[in-house]
């Protein structure tokens, strides 16, 4: 072989490979139901948060997860992770929201089949992965300390009002949300009402105690969170209102796992239908009831 001949065809070879490379690289750890029922492993991503996933072992998405994987016959693991890493240790591909656009960071490694740890339904994650049935009803509530000198808004059965109520309650005060989630301050215009916002910079779980301390004079959680934070600091937080409309959780997959999607969604109707779902929310979350009633009932 000619030295030119070598080199053309080196120069092909090279641009071949690095073809390939960076979708091999991305696609390593990826599967769909039958890569996972052949390895035998189901991996669930989750973050301890809420009583969702309790760090302990145990929670309502940790449960749910256990039986799926008995439902597909292979073993269950969990693998922990972060808000910051969680997308990226499912799809391969580290992003951020950018609004309701996505901002691409990086590819990184596939460490898990489906997230399931109270994952709120929001436009920009939709453009990352697909998400289940709904698996639990929320809404983000502003929660501030007891003796916080506002009373909690009555409901005026609508809901827009009642949130442009409650923003009306903070301005000029110090409101904390927590980038990267469903409770980034910049999803709900808190931004126009005072200009005193902060982020979070530690779990989900640590930003009601961290509230009850005075980093902030009010903060935006969730429903699972709200209620377990005052069932455990009882007398020392309210809710003031809403700052969301009704959201719904549900599990996230990958955009090219549409057949463990679809054993997902079958599983959890009969989990459902069964009545082992309600006794499972009956365990973890039952003051739920109080508040959204209608979507248990639906069920």
């Amino acid at each position: 072989m000619t030295i030119k001949r070598f080199l053309k065809y080196g120069l092909l070879s090279a641009l071949l490979l690095l073809t390939i490379l960076p979708v091999s690289s991305v696609r390593a750890g990826a599967a769909d139901l039958d890569q996972v029922r052949e390895s035998g492993v189901l991996r669930h991503l989750g973050i301890p948060y809420a009583n969702f996933v309790t760090g302990q072992g145990d929670g309502l998405s940790v449960e749910i997860m256990q039986l799926f994987a008995k439902y597909l016959g292979v073993e269950y693991r969990f693998v922990q992770t972060t808000w910051a890493d969680l997308f990226g240790d499912l799809t391969g591909t580290r992003v951020k929201a950018a609004g309701d656009d996505v901002q691409v960071l990086g590819k990184t490694a596939i460490r898990g089949d489906v997230i399931a740890n109270g994952l709120t339904k929001l436009a920009w994650r939709e453009k990352v992965v697909n998400y289940s049935e709904p698996t639990f009803p929320t809404q983000v509530w502003c929660i501030v300390r007891a003796d916080f000198p506002a009373v909690p808004i009555a409901s005026s059965g609508d809901v827009q009002k009642d949130i442009g109520a409650v923003k009306a309650l903070l301005k000029g005060r110090r409101v904390m949300g927590k980038d990267g989630t469903c409770l980034e301050p910049g999803l709900y215009g808190i931004e126009a009402y005072t200009s005193d916002v902060c982020s979070f910079p530690g779990g989900l779980n640590d930003m009601a105690p961290a509230l009850i301390k005075g980093e902030a004079e009010a903060a935006l959680l969730d429903v699972p969170d709200s209620l377990v934070a005052l069932e455990k600091w009882p007398g020392k937080i309210k809710v003031l209102g809403p700052i969301s409309p009704e959201q719904i959780m549900a599990a996230g997959f990958r955009k090219d796992s549409p057949e463990l999607l679809r054993a997902f969604n079958d599983f959890f109707t009969e989990l459902k239908r069964s009545g082992e779902y309600l006794r499972l929310v009956k365990k973890y979350y039952p003051a739920v009831f109080r508040y959204y009633k209608g979507f248990f009932d639906a069920k």
